[in-house]
């Protein structure tokens, strides 16, 4: 039976930057770039886009494309016939297909929470979230959110209905699903950023937000400024997730896929810039320096509807921000689930519907259980036994499993299988078209030199040996 694919390239551009478009931009990079000093990240960041972050990027739509197989079976049919350790190479598609696994169920409860505030903003008065009103205690937004997510019914509703949206676009296929989501939703995400960022350029104090976002402070420079960087970039770009090397084998063999890729990263970094433009000034604006470097993962969920409630339109603006949140959750969440649903469907040889089928009842099984950590299950510690990591609640393991160990892992493989087992000069005549490729030898430095070293420094810092 032929294999479901995109129709034309700008199909898997947008899809493919739709993957990486996602939460990982509108919400991970603004306060990581907060915390470790605005326009150093910023800069460190772009560089690492550039060299690290595209050498992976293409080489895993390269390994897809070339196999056309899931990545258990792209890893499995590329190390066939090798030998002792070269053979062993094949596990990296186990890895990269499990980090995909390990995420969708979160990241879909955190498309529950960006639901609920769609909801939330469009009928609550945005003056219930100023930065004055103190609830328990508590700043309002704040509380708002802590009791959001300690409610497990109000939660759960938001988290199913979020996961049934993600699983009807993906049950309709790649070109008629996927594709044809991405097309709608991403123009209107970019208008949407564009026109925030515009709002943002007048607020009051903005001057020194953008100076703080676009002015490099070397003084606020550290290792951790490029290990945070280089961990930013398996979510901006979707690498090492499986995800990419799926998008691959829908790839059409006359596509150009230097240019292809080209595109994708050129569209997520300027989006990323963007939801920095939008967000960082905005913070600053409102509190200074010190409340974006502190705001941490709450900056959309509690620093956000505080910034909106202290401007000028900030109901109008609040709501439209919560929906250009939720595209962005919803593009990325549609590739992680299509990517399970391809490897199922392949490995286990059955039909995209039963395939679905088995990836919502893991997700309904690991997203509730991550729901209900913030209530009946919040004395749940899974990393109790070590030190570092004792207080992480079952979200947040998650995320360091799948974020600081299992990708760092499933990047060393898939550099280790272009390298040693295909052969880097042979890998790249595949990516090779017709037309020059002016990156190739950046792309065989990065491979054989840079890749694996960046890759072991984000897996010390995990361990916490580097700290």
């Amino acid at each position: 039976m032929k294999q479901d694919g995109f129709s034309s390239k700008l199909g898997f551009v947008l899809a493919a930057a739709g993957s990486a478009v996602g939460l990982g931009n509108i919400w991970r990079f603004p306060y990581l770039t907060a915390k470790y000093g605005g326009g150093i990240f910023l800069l460190t960041y772009v560089i690492l886009v550039l060299t690290f972050g595209y050498a992976l990027l293409i080489s895993e739509n390269a390994i897809g494309r070339m196999t056309g197989k899931s990545p258990i079976g792209a890893f499995r049919d590329l190390c066939a016939g090798k030998k002792s350790f070269l053979g062993s190479v094949r596990i990296g598609g186990w890895v990269n297909s499990v980090v995909p696994m390990i995420i969708l169920p979160y990241y879909c409860v955190i498309g529950g929470w960006v639901t609920k505030y769609v909801v939330a903003l469009a009928v609550n008065p945005v003056s219930n979230f100023h930065k004055d009103a103190v609830v328990n205690g508590q700043s309002a937004s704040a509380a708002y959110f802590v009791d959001f997510i300690s409610n497990p019914a109000d939660s759960t509703i938001y988290f199913i209905a979020f996961v049934i949206i993600t699983a009807l676009v993906v049950a309709c296929g790649v070109e008629k699903g996927i594709e044809r989501f991405n097309k709608i939703l991403m123009p209107m995400l970019v208008l949407l950023i564009i026109g925030i960022c515009v709002y943002c350029m007048f607020l009051p104090n903005a001057e020194a937000g953008f100076k703080y976002y676009l002015k490099p402070d070397v003084s606020k420079f550290s290792y951790m400024t490029v290990v945070a960087a280089m961990g930013q970039l398996f979510f901006s770009l979707s690498i090492a997730m499986g995800i990419m090397i799926t998008y691959g084998t829908y790839m059409r063999e006359k596509d150009d896929l230097v240019s292809s890729v080209n595109h994708v990263e050129l569209f997520d970094t300027g989006v990323s810039f963007l939801a920095g433009m939008m967000i960082i000034p905005a913070v600053v604006a409102f509190g200074g320096e010190k409340a974006a470097e502190s705001a941490g993962p709450g900056l959309i969920f509690i620093t956000m509807p505080q910034v909106f409630a202290s401007f000028p339109g900030g109901s109008i603006f609040g709501v439209l921000f919560f929906i250009l949140v939720l595209f962005a959750a919803a593009t990325s969440a549609v590739s992680l689930m299509e990517t399970n649903v391809h490897t199922i469907s392949q490995e286990l040889k059955i039909s995209r519907k039963k395939a679905i089928t088995c990836v919502l009842g893991e997700v309904f099984a690991i997203g509730v259980i991550t729901v209900l950590g913030y209530s009946v299950l919040k004395n749940i510690k899974p990393l109790f036994f070590i030190s570092k990591y004792q207080n992480m609640d079952i979200l947040d393991t998650l995320d360091f499993i799948s974020n600081s160990v299992l990708m760092p892992i499933g990047a060393i493989f898939t550099t280790v299988l272009v390298v040693a087992v295909i052969g880097l000069e042979k890998f790249s005549e595949h990516i090779k078209s017709d037309k020059p490729w002016y990156r190739e030898y950046i792309y065989q430095l990065c491979m054989s030199i840079v890749v694996i070293p960046c890759l072991l420094v984000v897996l010390l810092n995990a361990t916490g040996i580097l700290n």
